[in-house]
């Protein structure tokens, strides 16, 4: 199952909402409620995520 609680300790740690992080980043609001849910979201998205917060990929997602 994938989850996305390292972008959310992330987000945490830049005092920035999800919300803020979907409007720099330009997704939908569908995507981000697919984050929420820790549903799949496209790599293209994921790697936009990890370049505007300059991460990398294991700082979104994670494999349980």
């Amino acid at each position: 199952m994938i989850s996305y609680k390292p972008l959310f300790r992330l987000l945490l740690e830049k005092d920035m909402t999800k919300t803020q992080l979907r409007e720099a980043v330009g997704f939908s609001t569908v995507t981000l409620a697919k984050i929420s849910k820790n549903e799949y979201i496209s790599l293209e998205i994921i790697e936009k995520i990890c370049k505007h917060l300059n991460c990398r990929i294991e700082d979104v997602i994670e494999i349980n």
